[in-house]
This record gives structure tokens, sequence and C-alpha cells, in this order.
């Protein structure tokens, strides 16, 4: 009788549900999605280039799918349930890349639950002075 009990404490072990943050960086030339733990510890990094090897198809929406579907993988491995999101385009761009809306919903797909989508984009402020002097470029 003892050791029925003592097999039945084992399977009643749970997962302990944990959070983490989803940065997507999506350009018009690639797509890369990085899962840390609260922390910032890396859980994963996956981007287009690992997924396929021709250059003009890392920014591709379906490509984006199949990155965030390996970064999911991995994550629930680590016991990653719920994400919060942050997608960062170029600095200076006004919108992520093509494939910012696929990763996004392919993580949702996987069973990952997105608490929240935050755009981290840098936007710049002025900046250094351009070359070309008072008069600019005369050609």
């Amino acid at each position: 009788m003892p050791k029925e009990k003592q097999e039945n404490k084992g399977e009643k072990k749970e997962k302990k549900d944990r959070m983490g943050i989803a940065h997507i960086y999506t350009s018009f030339n690639n797509t890369i999605l990085h899962i840390t733990d609260m922390a910032g510890n890396t859980i994963a990094r996956i981007s287009g280039g690992m997924v396929t090897k021709h250059d003009r198809l890392k920014a591709n929406p379906t490509i984006a799918m199949f990155v965030a579907k390996q970064a999911a993988e991995k994550a629930k491995e680590h016991n990653i349930n719920s994400l919060y999101v942050r997608i960062r385009a170029k600095t200076g761009n006004p919108a992520p890349g093509p494939g910012a809306h696929a990763a996004v919903k392919s993580l949702s797909r996987e069973g990952l639950k997105i608490i929240s989508i935050a755009d981290t984009t840098r936007i710049p402020r002025g900046g250094p002075k351009p070359k070309g002097g008072k008069r600019g470029r005369r050609v």
C-alpha cells in the first residue's frame, strides 16, 4: 500500500506555468525571433536563415511561421506557456516587415498564450549632421 501512495505522488507533479518574452525583429530582409524568460535569459533564438537557404525567402511570412513554430517548441520544453510579444522593425521604418504578423499568429496557434503585443521600434530623433556641408551635395 505505501508503494502505491508514493507512485501517485510522483504522477501528480504539475508543470509550473511560466511566462516569457518573444522579441520579434522583422525587416524586409530577415525575421529573427528571440524568446527569453522574464529574467532575460535566452531560451530560443531562431532566424529565417536557419529555416531556409534562399536569401530572398528569409523575410517571407511562410518562413516566419516555421521560425515561430521552432521557437515555440523550444519554449514548451522550458515550460513557457504565455508570452509578452515585442515587435521591432528597422529603425526609422514606419511598419514592421512582412513576417511579424505571421510569427505572432503562429505562436498563438502553437498553444502559447499571448498576453500583450508591443511595438518597440526605435525612432530617430535628429541624429548626426548630414554629410555635404551648408549648401548640400552639388552634382
